[in-house]
């Protein structure tokens, strides 16, 4: 495996990214966006870095603005629309490094799912043809989830909840609707964002579909019989997804 280290710009700020190329010339290509308090190294980022390029498929991760190795605040340059905006530059500046066919494929992980809801209709608008995804615990309806994390922690400040209602207040209903060829994976007792979101996002996509659900499954995906099905299982449906 290939690892090349890049930086591209949006908006002004200059973000980190790290792509995972296969050893085979010109694999498809899967780009991941990291939750709402993540980074390109969170535990499911780094796992598909691994077995993705085992099974001739590329992966990029970066750090969206205000996170990880990543310019900006995360105060400041948090939003749904921003990350949508930084997903969007991530696809184009991978695809324009000439160093993986234009066959792509989404990953994200709680905020991230819903970025990838969001910049789903606005890549294909923008002349990319995307493939298929695999969405963890994704955030459909942000007016659903109760317990909202206000505390500070040793990655940011405390949170008002006016920060909450200005930039992470969203319904992707409709949008869900553009999905196509998408897992998801969702924990019955997620804590953080209630399983109800992926039935109504299920509800919403298109086939070919599949969804599954992790019985007493927490948020953070901690059970390791989960881990272990969630590896198995997405690794071959972007195989299918790429007809590998």
């Amino acid at each position: 495996m290939k690892i090349v280290e890049t930086n591209f710009t949006v908006d002004g700020f200059t973000l980190k990214g790290t792509l995972h190329l296969p050893e085979c010339p010109m694999p498809p290509l899967v780009v991941g966006s990291h939750g709402l308090e993540g980074s390109r190294t969170s535990a499911k980022q780094m796992l598909l870095s691994k077995v993705l390029p085992a099974n001739k498929i590329a992966f990029f991760r970066f750090d969206h603005r205000g996170c990880g190795d990543s310019q900006g605040s995360f105060i400041k340059d948090t939003s749904l629309k921003k990350r949508t905006k930084d997903f969007c530059a991530a696809v184009g500046h991978v695809l324009d490094m000439k160093v993986t066919s234009n066959h792509i494929a989404l990953f994200g992980s709680s905020m991230g799912g819903a970025t990838c809801i969001s910049a789903w209709q606005d890549l294909e608008r923008a002349g990319f043809r995307v493939q298929g995804a695999v969405l963890c615990a994704s955030p459909v309806n942000t007016r659903t989830i109760t317990r909202i994390p206000m505390a500070g922690n040793d990655k940011r400040p405390a949170l008002s909840l006016d920060f909450f209602k200005k930039n992470l207040l969203y319904d992707l209903s409709d949008q869900a609707k553009a999905l196509h060829h998408v897992m998801i994976f969702h924990g019955s007792a997620d804590e953080v964002v209630p399983v109800e979101n992926a039935n109504i996002l299920y509800a919403a996509m298109q086939a070919p579909k599949e969804m599954i659900l992790h019985d007493g499954g927490d948020h953070q995906m901690t059970n390791r019989a989960h881990q272990q099905e969630f590896e198995q299982k997405m690794t071959a449906w972007y195989k299918s997804v790429f007809n590998i």
